[in-house]
């Protein structure tokens, strides 16, 4: 079987480090892809042999049409594509979120999912065999908001928006698109969860995480289904964290 290529967006670390080098352990070859090149350098030496290491800013037009231009002219198609760049903010009310703050991360996680949407479909509507997988890494986020955090709830929760329509727009095209909704894990954007977090009653409390490693043999098994299935949403998080029920 020809070795499928892979993209992993936001690869320098955390999950995207994670999924990125499990992907190469499967069989893929992979480019990983950050805005900081000595971090994604890293995560390509990580990997092994298979991991191409590619600085870009998805937030940036010009930076996503290079990158696929890039992965077209190596590798002449691409297989799947995990968005999973993304920004935080400091936690901080609504009525004191300045906008440049908040458009820094409509920019990242948003507009960078979308453009990366964009040029996968193109490329991935023109290779033969036509076809391919779009996974977004979403977040608890995108479905039930923490307070103080209206950038990054709002702009994950127009990732969901985006990966259903890229769904069902992909249908005609042989291109699956699913999410996966990541809460607590253990990577520098999670652990300081573990000392405490705001919780819906604007109290702080601790709170549970687990290993990333769970969420990489997640986005394995999305990937590995072949393209008349898919999984279009999917739910990792710490057991006994405060997610389900009132909190």
């Amino acid at each position: 079987m020809q070795q499928k290529t892979a993209l992993v967006t936001g690869a320098g670390s955390g999950i995207g480090r994670a999924v990125a080098v499990a992907l190469v352990q499967t069989g893929y070859r992979v480019v990983v892809a950050g805005r900081r090149l000595e971090a994604v350098q890293q995560t390509a030496q990580q990997a092994g042999a298979n991991a191409l290491a590619v600085q870009a800013d998805v937030s940036q037009p010009e930076s996503v049409q290079a990158l696929f231009a890039g992965i077209e002219q190596q590798f002449g198609r691409l297989d799947l594509l995990f968005n999973n760049a993304g920004a935080a903010a400091p936690s901080m009310p609504i009525e004191e979120m300045p906008l440049a703050t908040w458009q820094r991360l409509v920019d990242t996680n948003l507009t960078g999912v979308f453009l990366c949407t964009q040029a996968a479909i193109r490329l991935m509507k023109a290779q033969d065999p036509q076809g391919g997988r779009i996974i977004n890494n979403g977040s608890i986020a995108a479905v039930t908001p923490r307070p103080n955090m209206v950038a990054y709830t709002a702009t994950k929760h127009g990732v969901t928006g985006l990966t259903k329509t890229t769904a069902l727009e992909g249908r005609q095209h042989n291109i699956a698109c699913g999410q996966i909704d990541i809460g607590n894990v253990q990577t520098d954007l999670g652990i300081p969860m573990s000392a405490g977090t705001l919780q819906a009653d604007f109290t702080r409390r601790p709170e549970p995480t687990f290993d990333v490693r769970h969420v990489a043999d997640a986005v394995l098994y999305m990937a590995g289904l072949p393209l008349d299935a898919n999984v279009l949403h999917m739910t990792v998080m710490a057991t006994a964290m405060p997610f389900v029920g009132r909190g």
